[in-house]
């Protein structure tokens, strides 16, 4: 209503430089930012506005207003008020707490020193008295103030040098140069005559595009984005520089870019909404059923009571009066949702979330980073997730990049390792070149020997490697070089050629200075063909010292080879053979090549250029046509290879999570030969899956033919393989039940242009029913745009949880769209890590952030939510009951006192610490058995169905609690003869069982006891007797006397021995039901948690203590590290394109200053002996070739053998299986002895050490249910793990393990370390 009139839309912006007067009509923003929302005036009435417009606080206002009506209300208003004003205090505190620190960061902002020109003279002003059109001066390391085009610098050219790490999250240097009719205005009183207008667009969020126009001098010069320093950006290397403020404050594009992040919502939250509203329809139908009973009892019986006891006024019928009583019972039925219970939820998130925070185990020591939760709000749905989409290089792999092999003249020369042979040494380049690089890594002699005697070709391929590229250097020192590259692999190809003899030392706008083999030559450059993801390659076009010009090129094999001279033809063939074989070996290939130019070649071509790169229109069409034209008939020098190796224990977070059921799909912006060789490395695909299908159609209709025939292949497969081949389904082979029924594990990998077409309206379906029945989907050369889109997708068409994980800033937009999106803080800034909800460093602590915390936390909040539902329905009904023996009078049953306390101190603290607390599994049992994982994908825990039983415990609860006593105490006297059926002493007896059977049933609902759980239960229960007594003494009464009726009615009752006998008759009918329940049902019907709890205590109590220690076993006999990706065989090429972006040639060639400041596969190795999905293949042979014994019961597995690779994990049932497949329980045979072998009770013999394979993990057997493995076990790792908190002695009290002799430091790898041999046998 008062809200200020927005400014008119700007369509341009219009700013005179040193003209206030000018530009103030305009009513540009000042440089002053709010992001706070309240002051002390607004605080109070605007942040109640915005709690009151959640419905649950609105409701609960509403019902207070009610009690404030004498004429229905039965309650005092206190038992509403106290409740509500803590939930508003809390959440008034923490909002008011939040802002505070938002006006503290404002305030900081807002007052740091800027220099502006005003008069001729810099005055120190503050940034928020900053207006448009001032001139700025900035000095080295200073934050940029506002959005400023760039007048001048004191470095040459007009170039400075920024760090955008705070716009983009990107910590390499980037170059801005300011126009050359500016560029000589370095003086104070040059800048102050100053008088040039600039007409640009208006504000917008585009942290990569301006555009505008500046007036001077009668002429007109066109500015873009390289002429402008954004605000949040940081001068680096640069002395000082000057700026024209263009865009002010909120009109910043770094402000404009920080609108709010999308709100995300849980399932369960999502679920809760609706049975809260079911919960509300249910409260009126019971205040209808007691209005109705209220208007026949005052029309049948109550009228007989008129003379001594009369309606209240107004009321003068029947039926005004059950209208009054509806809602005194609405009031007192309320508490079936407690407002206490939307605070506790609260509350047991951001427990979560600080476990999730404190976890040591996903804690990186080598970049000193922990795992943050950024959101307090999405901890359960961690448990629920079906499907992962992932980035592939910085997330999969390290995104570090090293020279591994190359192709030069038909040549391979590179990393040759015979894992039966010796290793091959490191070479020292420091004897050869004083120049090199100390941590390059290359070891083979054979290419350094070819330099050294002076190969053409050889010399030829570093040389452009050391002059094609748009790398910046610094020279800290003599000798000491620093390279700053756009992308890791232009760092990497630098430094090779570095370190054989070509060293790139430093650039100038128009030369190259290098040192060859330790001659200093310098080059001219005439050109940069710059880079970017169309072309796929770049050029430089240079004059050597003899006056030579010749064009160097390199980029992705499929656009350079088609551009050779005929002539190559052999040796293209040569080297295409080569990449195929780097590709296969998952390795980024680029091709090289070169092309002699003459005098008058170049001339031609440098005018058409010139030409191009002055067009006002089609520009960038004209500059590809011109760089087209040139790049032709080139001469092939050979090929490189670079390493992007895995991330440390990929292979292994991506084998349990697929146990877990939760598929995996990659992202990327890769080639499809690169991505599916990685998915091969990191056993996302594997050679035994049933077929791997490729969508690689130009047009919709051959893309939509390849999915159908994919479709219809796998139809057929399963078929064959459930033996079904001679029958035919009627069932059309699109139908979506069909595709979720099928057997055998398929991969699908489509292409960027392809997956465009599968996105569009109509192919959609199609895609989604083809891909969704696949084990891995690679998508190769996806955008941004289309990372989003595949998630929205699967959100569309499956009810399935979703998470995105990526480190760039192209997995951004995957990452919001996604339930769930995770950062990972890699080499790629810090951008999708401020845009994420949780973060880590490593790719493989998401299963640990998955399988424990994840799990955990939705078993801990179906667990409170639960018993918070069953505890106020049990507490809530009574007075239903009790309706219907008081004359629907709304009267309660309870103390008001009691009714208040009952949610909020008697009951409260036991339920959090179950939410905080409780575990069924130790972590480490958790990742052990993925399949545990299951229930949460399936929403087992937490449902409509769960909901009801819940529902129906309390009600039966609520029934004994009211009866029991009711049928006992009517009849029941005192010791002394006085009866005992009194309205206060059935209160307080009611009340006593009530809180006792709560207590007694959140004990048999906790399964994971620590310090807390016991001080709260006990303590609770200690409170209520103890502020019973005090609420029902005389001293309070004498105080109040109009407050506590219930004097010494809590002394009297309690001693009286057939009260404590009702009690426990009433708790024993509500629990001794339940526990023969649970009993019957653990017997008949275990869950996969229950057994696993079973197995363990089976081991614990018959564990031997051990001769020796084994901890070595994990490094196994046959492993063998491999410092590649791994190898397969094929054809696959990997024409890798080296950046993502347009490169710096134009900012080069422009005329910058080169200069900038200074700024394993990890230990994962490769099991040769067999993967980790071969063991689960091999072990389904063993076992359905396999005889039952002669009582019917499974034979066991081969046992593990000393020294073998021990499992990753135990999971109990097979990909995809029932949740109710059974698991072995484990009998512990005697100590482990080397060199030995375990003899099982079998007739079946078990293979001899020699041929016994390793054991993997789990057993695939999709014929039966049953899982039979030998498994390795270790003493320790038998206890949880759990986490080392800062707290010290606190951790033993939160996370020791019941019945746990040992504590274990608990490794954080997936697989226990072996202890004594076992074998399983079905239950």
């Amino acid at each position: 209503m008062f809200r200020k009139r927005p400014p008119p839309v700007e369509e341009e912006r219009r700013v005179r430089a040193n003209d206030r007067e000018y530009n103030e009509k305009f009513q540009y923003a000042s440089n002053c930012i709010v992001t706070s929302k309240y002051n002390i005036i607004t605080f109070l009435p605007v942040n109640l506005f915005e709690q009151f417009q959640e419905v649950a606080n609105t409701y609960f206002l509403f019902l207070l207003i009610l009690q404030l009506i004498p004429q229905i209300s039965s309650l005092s208003w206190f038992t509403t008020i106290v409740p509500l004003a803590l939930v508003l205090s809390i959440t008034a505190v923490k909002d008011a707490t939040d802002d505070y620190f938002r006006h503290k960061s404002d305030s900081q902002v807002n007052n740091r020193q800027s220099q502006v020109l005003i008069r001729g003279y810099l005055q120190n002003e503050k940034w928020m008295n900053v207006r448009v059109g001032d001139i700025i001066k900035l000095e080295n390391n200073q934050f940029v103030a506002a959005d400023l085009l760039l007048l001048s610098s004191s470095e040459p050219h007009g170039l400075c040098y920024i760090e955008t790490a705070e716009l983009d999250g990107e910590t390499n240097m980037k170059v801005r140069q300011s126009i050359s009719v500016t560029a000589e205005l370095g003086d104070p009183n040059n800048l102050a005559s100053f008088n040039g207008e600039v007409v640009c667009e208006p504000p917008n969020n585009k942290l990569d595009r301006f555009c505008g126009t500046l007036y001077w001098r009668d002429k007109k010069y066109t500015l873009t984005n390289q002429n402008m320093l954004l605000r949040g950006c940081v001068l680096r290397n640069t002395e000082a520089c000057y700026g024209l403020v263009i865009f002010a404050g909120p009109d910043t594009k770094l402000m404009q870019n920080s609108g709010r992040t999308k709100f995300k919502r849980t399932s369960i939250d999502r679920l809760m909404n609706t049975l809260v509203l079911w919960i509300f329809g249910f409260l009126v139908c019971m205040g209808v059923i007691l209005a109705v009973g209220n208007a026949v009892w005052e029309r049948e019986v109550g009228s007989l009571f008129q003379s001594y006891l009369p309606w209240n006024p107004p009321v003068d019928n029947f039926l005004f009066n059950a209208f009054l009583s509806f809602w005194s019972y609405v009031i007192i039925l309320n508490t079936v949702v407690p407002i206490s219970l939307y605070v506790s939820v609260e509350v047991i998130r951001l427990g979560h979330s600080y476990f999730i925070n404190w976890d040591q185990h996903m804690f990186c020591s080598q970049c000193n980073t922990a795992a943050e939760a950024r959101t307090t709000t999405l901890n359960e749905e961690l448990g629920q997730v079906e499907y992962i989409f992932s980035d592939k290089t910085g997330t999969l792999t390290q995104n570090i990049m090293s020279f591994n092999k190359c192709s030069i003249n038909g040549q391979t020369y590179g990393e040759v390792t015979d894992p039966l042979g010796p290793q091959p040494k490191r070479l020292d380049f420091t004897p050869f070149n004083p120049l090199a690089d100390p941590d390059f890594c290359f070891c083979d002699d054979s290419l350094l020997e070819s330099v050294k005697v002076g190969d053409a070709h050889t010399h030829e391929f570093f040389r452009l490697l050391s002059l094609c590229h748009t790398v910046m250097s610094e020279e800290l020192s003599e000798g000491e070089l620093v390279y700053k590259a756009q992308s890791p692999d232009e760092g990497a190809l630098v430094t090779a050629a570095r370190n054989f003899g070509f060293v790139f030392r430093s650039r100038t706008p128009g030369t190259i200075t290098t040192t060859e083999m330790g001659r200093p030559v310098t080059y001219t450059l005439l050109a940069i063909l710059d880079f970017n993801n169309i072309r796929k390659r770049m050029s430089v076009i240079v004059r050597n010292p003899e006056g030579r010009i010749r064009l160097y090129c390199k980029g992705a094999d499929t656009v350079l080879l088609e551009r050779l001279h005929p002539c190559n033809q052999e040796l293209m063939n040569i080297t295409s053979d080569h990449l195929n074989e780097y590709a296969a070996d998952g390795l980024r290939t680029l091709a090289l090549a070169y092309k002699d130019l003459s005098e008058e070649e170049w001339e031609i071509w440098s005018e058409s250029h010139s030409c191009a790169d002055k067009a006002t229109d089609y520009r960038e069409d004209r500059l590809a046509a011109a760089y087209e034209q040139i790049e032709q008939d080139m001469m092939l020098l050979g090929a490189t290879a670079i390493e992007d190796k895995l991330q440390e224990g990929v292979p292994e977070t991506i084998a349990v999570l697929s146990l877990a059921n939760i598929k995996i799909w990659v992202l990327t912006g890769d080639k499809q030969e690169t991505a599916v060789n990685i998915g091969y490395s990191c056993k996302m695909l594997t050679d035994d899956m049933t077929e791997v299908f490729i969508i690689s159609g130009h047009t919709v209709q051959s893309v939509r033919q390849e999915l159908r025939r994919a479709r219809e292949r796998m139809i057929e497969l399963s078929r064959i393989r459930d033996g079904e081949k001679g029958q035919q389904s009627s069932t059309p082979p699109h139908s979506s039940n069909l595709m979720e029924n099928i057997s055998g594990e398929f991969a699908l990998i489509i292409n960027g242009h392809s997956l465009a077409h599968a996105l569009e309206a109509d192919m959609e379906l199609e895609f989604v029913l083809t891909a969704c029945a696949c084990k891995a989907v690679i998508c190769c050369r996806v955008t941004p745009l289309q990372k989003a889109l595949v998630v929205e997708l699967i959100k569309k068409h499956k009810r399935a949880v979703t998470l995105a994980i990526g480190d760039g800033a192209n997995d951004i937009s995957m990452i919001k769209s996604a339930h769930i999106g995770v950062g990972i803080s890699g080499q790629e800034g810090i951008q999708a890590v401020l845009a994420s909800d949780y973060s880590f460093s490593q790719f493989r602590f998401l299963q640990r952030l998955l399988l424990v915390h994840g799990r955990w936390s939705y078993l801990r909040m179906c667990r409170f939510l639960c018993y918070f539902f069953y505890k106020n329905f049990a507490f809530t009904m009574v007075h239903f009951w009790f309706g219907f023996f008081c004359g629907f009078s709304a009267q309660t049953v309870y103390d008001q006192y009691f009714i208040t306390l009952y949610n909020i101190v008697y009951t409260s603290l036991p339920v959090l610490a179950m939410g905080i607390f409780d575990q069924d599994v130790p972590d480490q049992r958790s990742l052990e058995y993925p399949k545990l994982y299951e229930p949460g994908q399936l929403n087992l825990l937490f449902n409509k169905k769960e909901f009801f039983i819940c529902i129906a415990q309390g009600i039966y609860t609520s029934v004994v609690l009211f009866f029991v006593p009711y049928a006992v105490l009517s009849e029941a006297t005192q010791s002394n003869g006085v009866p005992l059926a009194d309205y206060q002493t059935f209160a307080v007896t009611t009340a006593t069982a009530l809180v006792i059977v709560v207590s007694v049933q959140i004990c048999l609902d906790t399964g994971f006891w620590t310090v807390i759980n016991h001080v709260f239960v006990w303590g609770s229960l200690g409170f209520y007797f103890t502020i019973m007594v005090a609420l029902h003494s005389q001293t309070l009464f004498r105080i109040f006397p109009s407050q506590f009726h219930f004097v010494g009615s809590a002394q009297s009752t309690l001693l009286q021995p057939v009260v404590w006998l009702t009690i426990a008759l009433a708790t024993a009918i509500c629990i001794v039901p339940v526990l023969a329940f649970r009993f019957l049902k653990l017997d008949l019907k275990p869950q996969l948690s229950d057994t696993v709890r079973s197995t363990q205590l089976v081991r614990q109590k018959k564990r031997k203590p051990l001769g020796h220690s084994v901890g070595g076993a994990w490094r196994g006999v046959g492993s063998v590290s491999e410092g590649r990706l791994g190898a397969r065989g094929g054809s696959r090429r990997s024409g890798y394109a080296f950046a993502h972006q347009e490169g710096f040639g134009e900012l080069i060639t422009s005329g910058k200053n080169m200069r900038l400041s200074s700024l394993a596969l990890a230990t994962f190795a490769s099991r040769h002996s067999s993967s980790w999905i071969d063991t689960l293949r091999r072990k389904k042979h063993i076992h359905c070739h396999t005889p039952p014994s002669a009582s019917g019961e499974s034979s066991p597995a081969p046992s593990c053998i000393s020294g073998s690779v021990p499992p990753l994990s135990n999971s109990s049932s097979v990909l995809g299986g029932s949740q109710d497949t059974s698991i072995e329980e484990e009998t512990v045979m005697a100590p482990h002895q080397q060199n030995t072998q375990t003899v099982t009770p079998s007739s079946t013999q078990t293979p001899p050490a020699s041929a016994a394979a390793p054991q993997g993990p789990a057993q695939a057997l999709r014929d039966a249910s049953v899982l039979s493995s030998s498994a390795v076990r270790c003493h320790s790792e038998d206890s949880p793990g759990g986490w080392t908190f800062t707290l010290g002695t606190l951790q033993e009290a939160l996370f020791g393990w019941k019945g746990t002799a040992a504590r274990s430091s608990a490794s954080s790898s997936p697989g226990p370390l072996p202890d004594a041999k076992e074998t399983r046998q079905t239950l």
